[in-house]
């Protein structure tokens, strides 16, 4: 018997026991789709993840008062920064880029006789360049227009839209901020929403000096900064630079040697290796479903080949008694139980980028589906078959002629 007259044999025994094929095929259908779906899922979501960091910039470091050595303190009992920590540190560490302090809160912006709640944003204009922000339409304020405390402002493209239309119809328009006039002298780069959902264009930036000072409140120590940013050269030792800052915030904050910082230093560099990290990890968990999954299919087909051997066995010593080789036999089942892995798996293929693409459209799920996926997924059936129908087939071409004919 041919190759090719094996295959037919093999794909008409299938075709005459549908819906037994069928449930054969619901282990590695299920166990496909379900693995398709979750690496689509978590690698659109790990993309998201790493746009979001690398919107913020591996060269980033973000400095928050409080304590550092695992006790939390609150936001009111926390010491704060001041402006002379930002010049000291641009002034006194040499691997500093751009440093910038922050205050914010959230405020009703008015525009003629639209209003806006958004949040508002106090920065010197290093801020920008630590971001790697710039303005579509305008321009940003100059470090002379800080200090003195300018009534103008940057605006967002989200608050350009709902107050002016467009952000070329923004652009010198006054806008009042907590009663505030200002001047608006430019709009930002789009820059979307964030991994946590968080409109970025959906906010004012305003000098922080006029922030602090007649907007959001200056609070009881004058000067003060909720935060910074830094800016560091990655041509540097990193790890320097930020030993560096750490230690001109101690002297600055008279903090003794022994005792713990009362200031946290968030490098971003870190978060793109936890987030690495963390990926390897639940790949690893992906990884670990998907062979129980196929594990699972694979038996099934298993138990049904298995199965169709004994409601066959006097077909298969007929076609022994006629001539048909211990290898036909071999090869037929062996062929059943891979054509049921593949069928099987372009089903789950099928349904799991569905699934992955029906998520991503009703709950804003971001999703990802690679070729190497669909590849490993196909290969992945394949080896199913082949693994667990060998024995069923090795079985049903071992057995005898004789036998198998007056099998009842």
């Amino acid at each position: 018997m041919t190759f090719l007259a094996t295959i037919l044999v093999a794909l008409g025994a299938l075709k005459a026991n549908k819906m037994r094929s069928l449930l054969t095929m619901l282990g590695v259908i299920i166990g496909v789709s379900s693995v398709v779906t979750m690496v689509a899922v978590s690698d659109g979501a790990s993309q998201r993840v790493e746009e979001v960091i690398n919107s913020l910039g591996t060269d980033t470091l973000m400095i928050f008062p409080g304590s550092s050595n695992g006790r939390t303190s609150g936001a009111g009992s926390a010491r704060q920064f001041v402006d002379g920590d930002v010049e000291a540190l641009r002034d006194s560490v040499p691997g500093i880029v751009a440093v910038s302090g922050q205050v914010s809160g959230g405020s009703q912006v008015v525009a003629g006789g639209k209003n806006w709640s958004t949040s508002i944003e106090g920065v010197d204009p290093d801020y920008m360049i630590i971001k790697q922000w710039d303005a579509s339409v305008g321009r940003i304020f100059t470090e002379q227009e800080n200090r003195v405390g300018a009534k103008v402002a940057v605006i967002g493209k989200t608050v350009a839209k709902e107050l002016f239309g467009d952000e070329e119809a923004a652009l010198n328009q006054r806008l009042r901020v907590d009663k505030i006039p200002v001047t608006v002298i430019g709009v930002l780069e789009e820059k979307g929403q964030s991994t946590w959902g968080r409109d970025q264009d959906d906010v004012v930036i305003l000098p922080l000096n006029l922030a602090r000072g007649r907007v959001l409140g200056q609070g009881p120590v004058p000067n003060a900064v909720r935060m910074l940013h830094v800016k560091i050269d990655l041509t540097m030792d990193t790890a320097q630079t930020e030993a560096d800052i750490a230690s001109v915030l101690q002297v600055r904050r008279k903090i003794k040697p022994g005792d713990p910082d009362n200031f946290r230093i968030r490098n971003m560099a870190e978060m793109v290796r936890s987030r690495n990290e963390t990926q390897e990890t639940l790949s690893q968990l992906l990884a670990i479903t998907a062979i129980v999954s196929l594990v699972v299919g694979g038996i099934g087909i298993m138990n049904i080949m298995l199965v169709s051997v004994t409601e066959r066995t006097k077909e298969i010593g007929l076609r022994l008694a006629v001539g048909a080789r211990k290898k036909d036999i071999l090869s037929q089942f062996l062929i059943e139980a891979i054509a049921l892995s593949i069928l099987g798996g372009l089903i789950g293929l099928g349904l799991g980028i569905s699934l992955a693409y029906w998520m991503a459209s009703s709950g804003d799920w971001p999703v990802m589906i690679s070729y190497q996926v669909v590849v490993l997924a196909l290969a992945s059936a394949v080896m199913v078959g082949v693994f667990f129908g060998f024995y069923p087939a090795r079985k049903a071409s071992g057995l005898n002629p004789i036998d198998a004919l007056r099998y009842d």
